[in-house]
């Protein structure tokens, strides 16, 4: 098979970011298929950042190692111990489980009437850990998938991307900041001159496409949605509403991006700006809504060991599907039907 090069745009959404886990991981076992950039929002940069960490100090099978290593560590971090007995009712049921458990009921009650900064000098980022422990000195090289890290910035709320040398752990860790659950993390700006705050990349790019429409990178932009676009059932509980509120608002930046990629094919198939003056994108995207519609904003904020391998192997099977169908779009067209997604 002729190789295939493909930028990748990584979404954010928590514990849910173990499904592109398992896209990447399946990705990695195919020596015919070349990442050049990555794109990635919150749990999107974490995994983004494992990939090019490991490919760039051992390879693809160095890449695997290290997002294992990442979605260890996030397992960790929030166990509600449901794993076991809740195994046999399914993932559904699990996750309603956990929303209705006390420590998640209670966590959100503190989170309505509680401000992050109200915890003092207890507080602390659980995230802080393991974005210290990544190797910046791979993360950050010139050599490997160029990487791009999104963030939105709080005064203006507008989209700061970090690319190269800007990226380190404030960088990812102010990409996956909550506002309701973490404090803003404040990085140096030079383009403002400011000590500037951000919050979550989500909100303003999830993940941003843009970075990746730089001529010395390929024309396909592989999109790893783990946010449902379509959800048949009226939400009807204030978990419910919240959890589509949730997903509409992470999914609206991402929209807008595509429709105004929509736009410019349109232009350019009907003669209206000359061929080459802008690129020609093509877009593919890898999804389980069926899966992710099982699932809540609990199980993204509280990483639950099951719930997380079931997520990984979700993605492996729609990495395989990807693999013997799409795949062959690569370099030719989109297989995603951008006209009909908004008409």
């Amino acid at each position: 098979m002729t190789k295939k090069r493909i930028n990748l745009a990584l979404q954010g959404g928590g514990a849910h970011g173990a499904y592109t886990w398992g896209v990447l991981d399946r990705f990695l076992e195919e020596n015919d298929l070349e990442v050049c950039g990555i794109s990635g929002t919150s749990a999107g940069a974490l995994n983004g950042a494992a990939l090019k960490a490991g490919m760039v100090k051992g390879g693809r099978q160095a890449a695997r190692d290290n997002l294992a290593w990442l979605w260890a560590k996030v397992s960790a971090v929030g166990d509600l111990h449901l794993s076991g007995w809740m195994a046999p009712f399914g993932l559904g049921a699990i996750s309603q489980a956990m929303a209705y458990s006390f420590p998640v009921a209670m966590s959100t009650a503190v989170t309505q009437i509680l401000s992050p900064y109200a915890y003092g000098p207890l507080y602390r980022n659980p995230l802080q850990d393991i974005v210290e422990a990544f190797d910046y000195d791979h993360v950050c090289k010139v050599q490997g998938p160029r990487f791009f890290v999104s963030a939105t910035r709080v005064r203006d709320g507008k989209i700061r991307v970090f690319h190269g040398d800007e990226i380190g752990p404030d960088a990812l860790l102010a990409s996956a900041c909550l506002p309701t659950l973490f404090q803003a993390i404040e990085i140096d700006d030079p383009k403002t001159g400011r000590r500037e705050a951000y919050w979550d990349g989500g909100y303003t790019g999830n993940p941003a496409l843009f970075p990746l429409f730089s001529r010395d990178l390929p024309d396909d932009i592989v999109i790893i949605n783990i946010n449902p676009l379509e959800r048949d059932a009226l939400p009807t509980t204030p978990q419910q509403i919240q959890n589509r509120i949730n997903e509409i608002s992470f999914n609206s930046s991402l929209l807008r991006e595509l429709r105004a990629i929509e736009f410019v094919q349109h232009l350019l198939d009907h003669g209206m700006i000359q061929e080459g003056t802008m690129s020609r994108v093509r877009i593919h995207m890898i999804s389980d809504d069926d899966m992710m519609s099982q699932l809540s904003t609990v199980t993204k904020s509280f990483p639950n060991p099951l719930v997380i391998e079931a997520l990984k192997e979700a993605g492996r099977a729609s990495a395989d599907s990807f693999l013997q169908g799409d795949i062959d779009h690569v370099g030719v067209r989109s297989s995603v039907d951008l006209v009909k997604m908004f008409s």
